[in-house]
């Protein structure tokens, strides 16, 4: 790994977490979406740092590839916070994905999009009616802008996380500048104009991704419910000659 130039480890860093918010998303949507399943989603993610944060690390200290580090209390310390951070943030994203379903579902317009959705899954049970495959499509269609409705709010996660993270970052290191013999060294550095202007084009870029998301889930709405009107003109048809 020694070969790497630093810039394809920072493109690799930039490809897990790119990619990680999208794949915890699935798994826990995979294992059932509930709050039993963001927790499994969780300790799967545990496993995975304890087999490359501790196994992998371990193995190399004690078959020699890397010599040990001098073990000082203030970085085992803030290293161990940093491993807070990273996993309370993982964490944070799992519960942050059911919490946003729930708060779709909660709304009006998705509670009426079930109880037509119901009420039309109880005509069907029944297998009385003239047009069952008609009203199979309807709520097969009903079934599909539910879940769009309920995901809603879960595009807006990533964005968020992943503007507001580097603004924090930046803020932080403009007060905090620890030295080895005194971790809680503050004082603030002016960053210069660019900083405001980061802020400013995290925003934008953050409001531009969340816009075109919306404006794509619009459009695949519009495209679902031009099909199910062509339908109900064909069948009507025959009907009436």
């Amino acid at each position: 790994m020694s070969n790497i130039p630093w810039w394809g480890y920072v493109a690799l860093a930039g490809l897990a977490w790119g990619t990680y918010v999208p794949i915890i998303f699935f798994g826990g949507t995979v294992l059932g979406g509930n709050a039993g399943a963001r927790l499994m989603a969780i300790l799967c993610v545990g496993v995975a740092y304890f087999a490359l944060g501790v196994v992998f690390p371990l193995a190399m200290f004690t078959t020699g590839q890397q010599p040990w580090p001098d073990l000082k209390t203030n970085g085992l310390v803030f290293s161990g916070l940093a491993g807070v951070a990273g996993a309370i943030g993982a964490i944070c994203v799992i519960f942050a994905s059911g919490a946003a379903v729930r708060t779709a579902k909660e709304e009006p317009a998705y509670t009426e999009m079930d109880a037509r959705k119901k009420a039309i899954d109880k005509e069907i049970a029944t297998g009385t009616l003239s047009d069952e495959a008609e009203r199979k499509q309807e709520s097969a269609a009903l079934k599909v802008e539910m879940d769009t409705y309920a995901g809603k709010y879960r595009l807006f996660i990533a964005p968020l996380i992943f503007g507001l993270a580097p603004v924090i970052n930046t803020l932080l290191a403009s007060l905090w500048h620890p030295k080895p013999d005194n971790p809680w060294n503050f004082s603030f550095e002016p960053p210069g104009w660019k900083l405001v202007a980061g802020i400013v084009l995290v925003a934008a870029g953050v409001f531009l991704v969340l816009y075109s998301k919306e404006e794509a889930e619009e459009q695949k709405k519009k495209a679902m419910a031009a099909p199910k009107t062509a339908v109900a003109k064909v069948d009507l048809g025959p009907a009436a000659g």
